[in-house]
């Protein structure tokens, strides 16, 4: 497993490192990235200088106190000002905000009334000299304000309604009007009078709303409508085109997100100055970034996009603002460093830090590392869990278990939720993760369960129990297909283990920390927090109570609880319409003699479940998903309850649909995962794309080192085929008619389905086709991988595919 060579010092770093595994120092005696005594040295400074600018344009440090001096000095001086500036009679001015230079020149921003009413469009800023003569003004409107009226004729009323109902066609989830006023709309052509309502509630994403939604006061017409919660778009790498929280408007926009406690995202320009603030990201529209690390905004649009993932996951899940608790958002710096494989918390600068990984083309910023580092600032803002033994690792496995609750809770088609620790980042360079809750052992360090050597070892792998307990809680013991994903978590005392469900985990395991660990909890203490909160949120001593408890002794924490009735879950079901099925439910009582009564809700039409043998038959006669709770009870009324789902499907039903995302490649590195970003390329010099610009290009090496691989997963319908075709160009500088010397494999889930290899060259593309055969609903997971030996290179180029699927 890769290490950076240093950092692991800030608090919250992703991986352990090489050089520095103790314990993180806390931050009012030591900062991230500083040696020796704490306090005594200087931080480091910027790998790289930047010409200084202007003296005389730096704003001037002022003061609150000051500012707030100029803010009055323009107030009581505005009717000069906007005599001055030769505005009407019923014209004034109000100061909203003044900025001053270093060489003293100020910059007055204005809003302006006429008769009283705002004028909406008519803002204008004077920008003075450091004695106060006007050297030039910016008006939002050159033409004269003024209205002939300023009566209305239709009601504030009638202008509210109308406000409400195109929130509603635009998809407004509750829209409320908030407000309405008159007032004077000048920025689009000639002032006229209106009325400006403004409806809150959420939007169609679940965005807060505040659409502004102007009428004119004389005929009712909309003359504009705008929203005042800014969403910009943004381009990310992992997880496709996000809606992001922006602020600004025009052409000029920042990464800042004001809906969500005020939260930035800044550029450090690959310095590795821990104390620098960097850059606040620009834009001049309001669309950042391209999908690809080489573009600056790239890595900003994940860790912006990150950041307020986490701000709604606490805020609408578990009743949090914000890290602290306080409306405040943490900020974000992406580009830390050269090629720095990592992301750290630090409470000193509360902010999130992210490294660009390997070559700088991995930004470690993918959303469950984003609501890991944040997850290490709730972490310090309640339990403050000791960064070291055991407490260190319930830190660790803190941030892994928020990064698995935030990400399944995003439901982000490019980046599903899984419990896979950093599984975009590539953090190995070989397209593993960097951890696995479901079996933690297998990343060849972390513990699966407790034991008493856990806390002499790094945090990031004392973790692993904790990591291992949530999974159990969430999913239950054995086989398990998640999202595409495949596990099979094993048990300390090779018991099984039934689920109370990710949601509920998730919030025991927050209330647990908030509530009931503190600095130096240890993993007994953590079972007794998780207890506690799971009586606190569910009731102590019933089925979520004892599930809880049980997933701990499956890490070897605590003794199994008894519940008297253990009810084994049978797992998610799938059958199709119109064949007869049987299904046997297992399940023990330990009371002796006690007779055990089985009951379901929610089985498909077609199924009945048999009270007192507790087996389902039937036939299914309804196509659908549908969620099962299980409960089994004896007769001293102890009970057991478990859920799972149950698809039917009904044969013939596959509609002909192609489901490649950016199957040409046209959209450039979006969709597609690829080891190296650089594989989906528009440079056509040499080797052309069949059509459009855009292709894949894989090897052309001429050595072993690099593996090259892109891939797709999609999920195939009950009922459906597939087939797989793309059109490949093989093109070699290999002289051999006879050995296959340099290969590309076409796999599915890890079966080879064809390979092609340096004597498939072409002196132009060739479209293959594969038939998958039966696949239905199933995760198809669709990679091409290349692989040369060390003699001379072979391209393999690919455009156009398609993943079909059909009856």
């Amino acid at each position: 497993m890769r290490r950076s060579p240093r950092k692991a010092v800030a608090a919250g770093a992703l991986i352990a490192s090489a050089a520095m595994v103790a314990v993180a120092l806390p931050a009012t005696t030591a900062t991230a990235g500083t040696t020796g005594t704490a306090g005594t040295q200087a931080p480091a400074q910027a790998a790289s200088v930047s010409p200084a600018p202007r003296a005389g344009a730096l704003a001037a440090k002022l003061t609150p106190a000051q500012n707030a001096a100029l803010l009055a000095d323009a107030q009581a001086h505005r009717a000069t000002t906007a005599k001055a500036l030769g505005l009407g009679a019923k014209e004034e001015l109000r100061p909203k905000s003044v900025l001053k230079d270093a060489d003293g020149t100020l910059h007055t921003r204005y809003e302006r009334t006429f008769a009283g009413l705002p004028v909406l469009g008519g803002d204008l800023v004077v920008h003075a000299d450091a004695k106060g003569a006007v050297k030039s003004v910016t008006k939002a409107t050159k033409a004269t304000v003024k209205v002939a009226s300023t009566n209305a004729a239709k009601t504030s009323d009638s202008a509210k309604t109308f406000a409400l109902g195109r929130a509603k066609a635009e998809g407004a989830k509750a829209p409320t009007a908030e407000s309405v006023r008159k007032v004077v709309w000048a920025a689009s052509g000639s002032p006229v009078l209106a009325w400006e309502s403004v409806v809150g509630g959420l939007q169609h994403d679940d965005t807060p709303s505040e659409l502004h939604v102007i009428t004119d006061a004389a005929t009712g017409k909309k003359l504009f409508e705008y929203q005042g919660v800014k969403n910009g778009v943004g381009n990310s790498q992992y997880a496709g085109q996000v809606t992001l929280g922006t602020s600004g408007s025009g052409s000029s926009y920042t990464l800042t997100d004001n809906t969500r406690g005020g939260g930035k995202t800044y550029d450090l320009g690959h310095s590795d100055d821990d104390w620098a603030t960097g850059t606040l990201f620009t834009d001049t529209d309001d669309t950042w970034g391209t999908g690809n690390p080489s573009h600056n905004q790239t890595a900003a649009v994940d860790a912006h996009y990150g950041a307020q993932l986490t701000w709604d996951y606490f805020k609408n899940v578990h009743g949090r603002t914000g890290i602290r608790n306080d409306g405040v958002a943490a900020n974000s710096r992406v580009h830390y460093g050269n090629t720095y494989v990592n992301a750290y918390w630090w409470d000193t600068c509360f902010c999130m830090t992210y490294g660009d990984g390997d070559g700088n083309t991995k930004p470690l910023t993918s959303i469950d590392v984003a609501a890991h580092e944040m997850g290490h600032g709730i972490t310090s803002a309640t339990a403050n869990l000791i960064y070291n033994n055991e407490s260190g690792g319930l830190n660790e496995a803190t941030s892994d278990i928020f990064g698995a609750a935030v990400e399944f809770w995003a439901n982000n088609a490019s980046d599903p939720g899984d419990y896979l620790e950093g599984e975009k980042i590539d953090i190995n360079g070989d397209g593993t993760p960097l951890r696995y809750m479901d079996k933690p052992s297998k990343d060849g360090a972390s513990a699966d369960s407790w034991n008493s050597n856990l806390g002499s070892l790094d945090v990031h792998y004392s973790s692993g129990p904790a990591n291992h307990w949530f999974y159990l809680a969430s999913e239950g013991s054995g086989a398990k297909l998640v999202n595409g994903v495949s596990y099979n978590s094993p048990t300390y005392d090779n018991k099984p283990v039934n689920p109370v469900g990710r949601d509920a985990a998730a919030k025991i395991w927050y209330r647990a920390l908030s509530t009931y660990m503190t600095s130096n909890t240890n993993y007994a203490g953590a079972r007794t927090a998780t207890l506690q909160a799971a009586a606190d949120l569910y009731g102590a001593n019933g089925v979520i109570y004892n599930n809880v408890g049980n997933a701990w002794a499956a890490v070897n924490v605590g003794p199994r609880m008894v519940q008297g009735v253990t009810l084994t879950n049978p797992g998610n079901q799938v059958s199709q319409t119109g064949i007869a099925l049987s299904l046997q439910i297992q399940a023990v009582t330990s009371n002796a003699g006690a007779s055990l009564t089985y009951t379901a809700t929610g089985l498909p039409p077609g199924l009945t479940l048999n009270a007192s043998t507790g087996k389902i038959t039937g036939t299914p006669t309804t196509a659908g998903n549908y969620d099962i709770t299980l409960t089994v009870k004896d007769s001293t009324n102890a009970l057991d309850i478990v859920s799972f789902s149950w698809l039917t499907w009904t044969l013939g039903t596959c509609t002909t649909t192609q489901l490649f995302g950016n199957p040409g490649f046209e959209s450039g590195n979006t969709v597609w995962t690829a080891n190296d970003p650089q594989l989906i390329t528009n440079d056509n010099s040499w080797l052309p794309a069949r059509t459009g610009t855009w292709k894949t290009l894989l090897a052309g090496n001429g050595n072993s080192w690099y593996n090259d691989a892109i891939s797709q997963t999609l999920y195939v319908p009950y009922g459906c085929k597939a087939t797989v075709s793309f059109w490949l160009r093989v093109v070699t500088n290999e002289g051999t008619t006879t050995i296959p010397y340099d290969k590309l494999t076409v796999s599915a889930n890890g079966t080879t389905l064809d390979t092609y290899s340096n004597l498939n060259k072409s002196t132009g593309y060739v479209q293959k086709t594969i038939d998958l055969a039966p696949v239905a609903g199933q995760y198809v997971t669709l990679k091409f991988a290349a692989k040369e030996d060390l003699a001379a290179p072979t391209y393999f180029l690919l455009d156009d595919t398609a993943f079909t699927i059909h009856n």
